[in-house]
């Protein structure tokens, strides 16, 4: 399964955002959370295939794949969030997304659903204590949808160009 999106990446924080205009978010699940992302950042969701392991790559990092001739770190998003490290199968997918200049693959267990949310029903993520706005960096927000709370993920946060990636 290849989905293929063409798009021009922007920040969440982009002047559309403010403007309280109706953005698209692409979802998909970890266990049994829902995460988004903007569908302007996605360029492809594919089947999970084989990755080639580099040394010396972060912990939550599977490996590098192929993509036409681009070469793309694939991130564990469940070991990105501190849990186990996912065994990949053929129903796994990986999420394609540019972060600036980057292109990174998102390893989860599935794509779930594209929605569409005014950015005035946006909530920021909370802090430890309760608080909003001073959540984990890497989720910059938290929206409602039928299916329940999707925590909208922030991946300049969460890959930073200083990684030392690949891509």
């Amino acid at each position: 399964m290849n989905i293929a999106v063409d798009t021009i990446a922007t920040s969440p924080s982009s002047d559309a955002a403010k403007a309280g205009a109706v953005r698209q978010y692409v979802t998909f699940l970890v266990d049994d959370s829902v995460y988004g992302v903007d569908i302007k950042l996605v360029r492809e969701i594919k089947q999970w295939t084989a990755t080639t392991v580099l040394p010396n790559q972060p912990a939550h990092t599977k490996g590098v794949l192929n993509l036409r001739g681009t070469i793309v770190p694939v991130h564990d998003l469940r070991a990105r969030f501190g849990g186990p490290l996912t065994e990949p199968t053929e129903n796994h997918v990986v999420v394609i997304v540019w972060i600036g200049t980057k292109t990174v693959g998102i390893l989860v267990d599935a794509v779930s659903d594209i929605i569409g949310v005014p950015s005035d029903e946006i909530r920021p993520a909370p802090s430890a204590d309760g608080e909003p706005g001073g959540g984990d960096a890497t989720i910059w927000g938290l929206v409602s949808a039928q299916t329940g709370m999707v925590a909208l993920l922030d991946l300049n946060t969460m890959f930073p160009s200083d990684e030392g990636d690949i891509g």
